[in-house]
Parts: C-alpha cells; sequence; structure tokens
C-alpha cells in the first residue's frame, strides 16, 4: 500500500518510460513529415472530442479497479476482527480450562493470516507457517493443496475436541464455529478477487485508443514548432499514461507490489493483538516501513 510519504520520482518513471518515449519518436516524426507534406493536419475539435471520450473511459476504469482494491481492504479488515473474536471466544468460554489447546488455536490463527497473504501472493508459505503451528501439522500443509483451508479445517478438529470434553456448550460452539465460518468467507472472498482478472482485450483496446488520441492530437498541433510540439505532447500524454498505469496497478491487490493491500502488515497487526490476549511475553513490533510503501 502507498504510504503518506514523499514517493520517488522513479517510481512514477518506471511506469510510464516507454509509453513517453514512444510518445516523443512518434511526434519527432510527425513534425518531420509536415514539413513534406503541409495538409497533414487533423482539426482540433475532433481530437477533443475523442480526447473527452477517452476521459470517461479512464475515470470508469480507475472507479472499477479502485472498488476492487478497496473491497480487498475490508476483506483483511474483517480478517482482523474475526481473528481478535476468535480468541477472545476460545479464552472467555472455556474460562482457562485448557490453556494449551487455546493457545494453539490462537498461534494457528496468526499463522493464518501470514499463510493466506502469501498464498493469494504466490509465495511460499511454509517457512511462516512452520512458526506457528505444530511439527504434525506442518507435515500436512507440505501436501496440501490449499494450505489457509487445511488450517481452518485444524481449527474445527480442536473446536470438536474442546466440545466433546464439555469445556464449552453448544451455543459457544455455535458462536465460536460461525467466527470459522466468516474466516473461511473472507478468505474465498479475497481468492474471488486474486482469480478474477479484468479482460486483456478492455486494457489493450484502452490503451489503444490512447494511443489514437494522441496520435491524433500530434496531427492537430503540426503548425508549432518542433521545440514546443514535443513536450507539449508529453505534459498532455502524461496524466493519460499515469492514470492508466494506476488502474493497472490497483486491480490487481494481491500481487506483491507497491499498490498492494498490506497483508503482511495487516498479519503482523493480528499476531501483535493475538500474543496479547494470549499474555505471551514475546510480541514482536509493529511493521515500520522505511519506503513509500507497505507490504
Amino acid at each position: 500500500m502507498i504510504l503518506e510519504k514523499r514517493i520517488p520520482l522513479s517510481y512514477w518513471f518506471k511506469m510510464i518510460r516507454f509509453d513517453m518515449l514512444i510518445i516523443a519518436i512518434f511526434s519527432s516524426f510527425v513534425f518531420i513529415l509536415s514539413l513534406y507534406l503541409q495538409h497533414l493536419t487533423i482539426p482540433f475539435s475532433i481530437v477533443a472530442f475523442l480526447g473527452t471520450a477517452i476521459s470517461l473511459l479512464l475515470s470508469f476504469k480507475l472507479s472499477q479497479s479502485y472498488d476492487r482494491w478497496w473491497e480487498a481492504r475490508k476483506i483483511w479488515g474483517a480478517i482482523v476482527n474475526d481473528s481478535r473474536s476468535f480468541v477472545v471466544q476460545l479464552k472467555n468460554f472455556t474460562d482457562g480450562a485448557n490453556p494449551e489447546i487455546v493457545g494453539r488455536m490462537g498461534f494457528r490463527q496468526m499463522g493464518w493470516c501470514y499463510v493466506l497473504g502469501n498464498d493469494l501472493r504466490k509465495l511460499e508459505s511454509l517457512d511462516i507457517a512452520e512458526q506457528f503451528v505444530s511439527k504434525e501439522e506442518l507435515e500436512v500443509l507440505k501436501t496440501s493443496k490449499n494450505r489457509a483451508l487445511t488450517l481452518l479445517d485444524f481449527h474445527n478438529k480442536d473446536l470438536l475436541e474442546l466440545h466433546k470434553s464439555k469445556m464449552i456448550n453448544d451455543y459457544q460452539q455455535m458462536q465460536i464455529d460461525s467466527t470459522i465460518v466468516r474466516l473461511c468467507a473472507s478468505m474465498g472472498k479475497a481468492e474471488r478477487i486474486k482469480n478474477t482478472f479484468f479482460p486483456k482485450t478492455y486494457r489493450m483496446t484502452l490503451h489503444f485508443f490512447i494511443y489514437i488520441f494522441l496520435i491524433s492530437l500530434s496531427l492537430s498541433l503540426t503548425d508549432l514548432h518542433n521545440i514546443v510540439e514535443i513536450p507539449f505532447m508529453m505534459v498532455i500524454s502524461l496524466p493519460f499514461f499515469m492514470l492508466e498505469k494506476i488502474a493497472m496497478t490497483i486491480q490487481d491487490p494481491f500481487e506483491n507490489k507497491p499498490a498492494d493491500t498490506p497483508v503482511t502488515s495487516i498479519a503482523r497487526t493480528i499476531e501483535i493483538n493475538l500474543k496479547q490476549l494470549l499474555g505471551e511475553e514475546e510480541i514482536p513490533e509493529k511493521m515500520v516501513s522505511d519506503t513509500y510503501y507497505s507490504l
């Protein structure tokens, strides 16, 4: 997630450097061509109409991309709330009768948050999982196709054990089970965002028409001197390319990029909260980024 810090120019430059280079080359080519073809021009009214249409398309694209990013952030906000509720329920319902199983489930929930975040980003999750689960559970995770779901299944098995041993009653079991169901639902929503892509044809068509607009604009400015036209073209094209790249970046919030939903930072916050609830002495510090973004 981009933080409220100074964003280096290199970040913006890397996003649009190739597009800006193409526009600069094409503008120079059009100017040279206009020296030999004096009537090579397009009415500016047509260009203005095309620019307005593309601006509306960009606005729609940016809005849809932000909706996906914001939905991902709301999902992880729900995970924070349900993770806290999960441990609070376990502690209060068992009333300290079995701190071992409560601690095991609490630590497993911390690991679940890290594992889910890494799995969404297609990163290795076993290294982080071994810090929070037993060796037996870790062996099962090595062969699991969905490790986060497997961890929730372990939760259910421990919950059943608590119920059978009469440490929680039927009503309490239902309450904790509903929390696990909500965690599973949040996982499914995050996976849906991860596995649902914007159609490539939509993205390519928008990019193509931005170039059509800029080419038309270049042809309508052939009366300007080359020294003026090229910088003018690059300044006008800058917001179009920037908005398009921003929309493309935030539409996929689990790609391990600066604009991502900060799932690792959120998982660390959950770890801190749950360890405090469990009365642990070694509590990690909150993640502080030394860059302009947080992962």
